[in-house]
This record gives C-alpha cells, structure tokens and sequence, in this order.
C-alpha cells in the first residue's frame, strides 16, 4: 500500500537531525539581532526591573498583611507599604511596556532584512530552481518564515527569558526565607511540568509539521490552478480541480484533527502536575502557619509566588509548541538561502562593455538534464550591429540559445563571449543590462500597462514611455482604453490579448534602448497584418544594433545577414536567405512547406 510522502513519520535519525537543523536556523538569526545590540541590552534590563517589581509586589503584600495581623499593635495604617505597594504594581506594567517599545524596532528590523535577503537570494537562483519548484510553496514558506522570526522574537522576549528571570528569584527568596522543602517542591513540580511538555510538544510537532506540508501543497494547487484559469475553464475541469484540491485539505484535515485532540493530553498532564506542585506547597504553608513557624502573611507570600509562576506556566506548552514551530518555518525559510546558486558572479567579476556587441558561441555544448543534451558544439558569430536568425523545429534547442546568451545557465562546455571576455567572467547584471528581450511568451506583472512598460527602464519618463508604446504601435489602442495607461493588465496580463502583449513587450524592449537585442519569436502571437506593421519597427529598432533572432516564420528574417538552420541542437546549414534557398536543403524545404500553408490560407 502506497502512504502519502507527507504522512509517514519520521525516522528518529532523520527527527534527530531536522530538529539540529531547526535549532541552527536560530543561530542564523543572532547576527541580525546583533546590529542593535544596545537595544537588545537596554531590553533585556528593562524586562529584568519589571519581573523584580512583579516579585517584589507578593513580598510587599506580606508585610501589609502581618502590619495588619491582630497579634500586632496597629499604630496607623502602612502608607508607606500601600505606596511601595502601588509603584511595584506601576512598574511591572512601566518597564514591561518600555520593554516592547525599545525592542520593536529590533524585531521588526530583523524581519524586513531577512525578508528581503531571501527575497533576492531567490531572484538570484538559476532558472533551473525555479522551474522545478512551484511558486505558491515557495511564497508560503518565505510568508510562514518572516511571521515566525516575530512570533520566535516575542516568545523569546516576552515569555520564555521573563519566566525564567522570575524562577529564579522566586526559588531564591523561597531558599533565603524559608525551609528547602518549599523550593525543592517548586523546582521539582517545574522540572516535572518542562519535561512532561516537551515529551509531548515533540511527539505532536508531526502533527503539525505534516499540516504544514499539506498546507503547502494545497496552497500551491490553489494558485497553479488558478493562474490557469482559462485553460480549466477549456476544459470544463472545474470539478477536477476541486477534487485535487480537496485531496490535500482532507489530509490537513487528518493531522489538523490528530495535532487538536493530542492537545487534550497535554493539558490534563500540565493541569495535573501543577496541581499537585501548588497542593503540596499550600498544604506546607499551612501546617506552618498553624505551628506558628510561619505567619499568614507567609501563606499569602507562598499563594502569590506560585499563582505568579503557575500564570506563564500555564502557556509553556503552547509557547514551546509555536517556538518549535517557528523554529520549524525559519528552517525551512532559511533552506531557501541554503539553495546553491548555480550561476554566480566570480569574485571581482568586471562590469561588461556591451559597445558595439559582437557575440561568439564557441562550441557551446548544454543540456537541462545530463542524460538529454540540447545544444552541442555550436558555434557562431554576430557581429557587431548585424541580425542573425536562428530557425528550426520546435525542440531544436532554439530559445535554450537566449537563456544561455541571458545566462540563465551557464554552459555544459564551449564559451559564450561578447567582445572578447566570457560572460561568465562579467557581472550578471551588466550583462542583462545590455539586452532587451521580446519573449514568445510575454507574462506581464499585475499592473498598470505604464508600470510594464516603464519596466524596461524604471527611471524613464510618461514621455517616453508614450514614445515608446507609439513606437509598438501600441500606444492608440491604450488610448481607447477607459482608464488608458493605467489599466490593469491582469494576472500574468489576462487582461489583454496576445497580440497586446507582445505589443507591450517590444515597447518595453524599445525603452529599455539596449545595445543587444533578441527576439524569441517576438511576432509569433500576431495576425499577418500587425505582423508585418510590427516587423518594420523590429527592423527598425534593431538597425546598428546587434540582434538574435529566433524565428518561426521564415518570411521575418529574409533581411538577416545570416540564417542558422537548428536541428537537434546542431547547425546545419547557415547562410543568408538567398544562400540557402539556392542550395536546396533543409531551409528551403521549410520555405517552400509555409509559402504553400500562406497560400491556403488566402481565400480562393
């Protein structure tokens, strides 16, 4: 029988080994709490003040009380007592509150640059990363990541450190005042209540860690499903969807139900044990007040310390519970930055000078998977302000040549060179400076059209962005728009056709004005018409600049300098448009194949 991989249980080791890994991911976090360490300090002593006034306040209250007590002649009423009274209830909420005023820029400081760590680390990942990993899993786990260093923060500070600060003086003045039998019953009833909690936080932690996962996978089919959302409605899957969907909230539903009724046992066991702790104090107390060996305000002093203590106790179980949570979702955020770049910067990597371009493939072996190559020793040359195209069957390995031009992926062997110096040996970020793409498939932020634009160079101007949308003969169709440039495209662009979208892409490609160029089938969503209206623009904003196309239709790049016929990842033939018709060979079959394909589809 065949378990889902997010219900089986984890093998001790591999528990062993996750929970190591957890509690490394705190240390992850220290060095970003260290940048205000005078504030961590000047926390830390306000939250020390607020738990000696809290102990102080039962210490007070006794004396109040024995002031009081028959057996003592009253004089006059203990003002100074009710005032120290007063300024220690005062001053536990003072300092606990000055506390969470100095410590809220620490907390909320550390969030936003881990937040924002990750957030580049995984701009910076290949493309690979991306591609074999789902988007709304990878969201969920950045979004539980950042609430979970707050909720680590604030349990750290605010229940775990005040807690043991307040045991401590508690045992101490219970040592110093009375017999031992008192703080060892307290240590031992608190040694009792800690260990019977984290045996069976840990043993409910699978509970929860597998809501998490399912929780992730439920999210993900979510947002998958509804980014394609046209493409179910095709299909009439609505149902389809809702059952695979369904799927993964019943095994949430499962370890959601398991991590609710195991909480039970762990608050009969936690009641229980204190229970017995404050029974077996109280019942001393009041053997001693009644051998008079302890006054009543003694029994008060001892009701107070264990009420004091028997509070924040009462939530261990949950704060031990959301820590070891947190730990688990910081872990788990922070696998992300673990995740190998692939395709980095070399140290000291120069910027590239991208003037006048001219790009070489030099026997440029590559393949997504080692066991299937796409491209192998290839090898070409575009000179600087010249087009060269790039045709061939779907599969050939024609877009694998702009990924790896992008650097997207570095190349199995071989080198790619723009005037002379190995991209690898350039910044990234030079080199896609330096090229403008219009991609086949065009996926627009949900924005405005102006933001996505204005995207191919964000400092540009309404002017030129208007220039720039004319320039794609775009510009008269938001024109007619209601709300013009500030339409929102959509989801992924949803919102326009795909005509319109290329459209958006080539004006973005315009104004981002580089000095390389490529096309990936740029017109391949477009009617014959607009086709040949946006190739003379192509064309133009391509001249004295250096191109590559990749093209389907052939009648796009008859004005190349030259034609590199792709198949299985080799060149075949190469030449202009003329060259290769007269020479009869796999190109001019191509031609002659979609030449008959325009001609049938001209009405008769």
């Amino acid at each position: 029988m065949r378990h889902h991989p997010g219900s089986l249980p984890l093998e001790p080791e591999a528990a062993a080994r996750r929970s190591r890994s957890e509690w490394r991911a705190l240390a992850t976090l220290l060095p970003y709490l260290w940048e205000f360490k005078g504030r961590v300090a000047l926390a830390l002593a306000f939250m020390a003040v607020a738990k000696l006034a809290n102990v102080g306040v039962p210490l007070v209250m006794k004396e109040i009380i024995d002031a009081l007590s028959a057996e003592r002649a009253l004089v006059a009423l203990p003002l100074a007592l009710l005032l120290a009274y007063g300024l220690l209830r005062l001053s536990t909420t003072l300092f606990t509150e000055l506390r969470e005023v100095v410590f809220a820029k620490v907390e909320q400081r550390a969030v936003r640059r881990i937040a924002l760590q990750v957030f580049r680390h995984l701009h910076s990942l290949a493309l690979r990363f991306h591609l074999s990993r789902q988007t709304g899993g990878v969201s969920r786990d950045m979004e539980r990541g950042t609430r979970a260093i707050t909720s680590l923060l604030g349990y750290a500070l605010y229940n775990i450190l005040p807690t043991l600060i307040e045991i401590s003086l508690v045992a101490g003045i219970l040592l110093a005042k009375y017999e031992i039998w008192f703080s060892a019953v307290t240590l031992l009833t608190l040694g009792g209540y800690v260990a019977y909690t984290v045996v069976i936080t840990e043993w409910r932690t699978q509970f929860r860690r597998r809501m998490n996962e399912e929780d992730s996978r439920a999210n993900t089919r979510a947002v998958d499903s509804l980014i394609n959302y046209e493409t179910v409605k095709y299909f009439g899957a609505e149902a389809h969807e809702a059952r695979r969907y369904d799927e993964n909230l019943q095994r949430y539903e499962g370890a959601a139900i398991k991590s609710m009724t195991s909480l039970s046992l762990l608050n009969v066991g936690q009641s229980s044990i204190i229970a017995l702790g404050v029974t077996l104090v109280m019942w001393r107390a009041t053997q001693g007040v009644v051998d008079r060996s302890m006054t009543l305000g003694d029994l008060v002093l001892v009701n107070a310390f264990m009420i004091q203590l028997y509070i924040p106790l009462s939530f261990l179980g949950v704060v031990y519970r959301e820590i070891k949570q947190a730990l688990a979702d910081m872990e788990r955020m922070f696998r992300l930055l673990a995740e190998n770049r692939e395709v980095e910067d070399r140290p000291g990597a120069p910027a590239l000078d991208a003037r006048n371009a001219t790009i070489r493939f030099e026997r440029v072996s590559f393949g997504y998977d080692h066991r299937r190559q796409i491209l192998a020793e290839v090898s070409f040359e575009i000179p600087a302000g010249r087009t060269v195209a790039v045709v061939g069957a779907s599969g050939a390995g024609k877009s694998t040549l702009a990924r790896l031009l992008f650097r997207f992926y570095d190349v199995a062997s071989g080198r790619i060179s723009v005037n002379g110096a190995d991209i690898r040996d350039v910044t990234q970020g030079s080199l896609r400076a330096a090229i403008g793409i219009v991609p086949q498939d065009t996926v627009l932020f949900n924005d405005t059209i102006f933001y996505n634009i204005q995207y191919g160079r964000p400092s540009a101007s309404t002017e030129e962005v208007i220039a720039a949308a004319s320039a794609a003969h775009i510009h008269d169709f938001i024109a007619s728009l209601p709300d013009k440039y500030a339409t929102n495209v959509g989801e992924r662009g949803l919102k326009l056709s795909g005509g319109e979208k290329q459209r958006v892409a080539i004006a973005r490609a315009i104004l981002k004005n580089p000095h390389i160029l490529v096309f990936d089938e740029a017109t391949s969503a477009l009617d014959s018409e607009s086709e040949q209206a946006i190739q003379m623009e192509l064309d133009r904003i391509a001249a004295g600049r250096t191109t590559l196309v990749i093209a389907h239709r052939l009648s796009t790049i008859m004005a190349a300098d030259q034609i590199l016929v792709l198949e299985r990842g080799r060149i075949i033939e190469r030449g202009t448009h003329r060259e290769l018709l007269e020479a009869g060979g796999a190109y001019a079959a191509m031609w002659a194949l979609q030449q008959q394909e325009q001609a049938a589809e001209v009405p008769g």
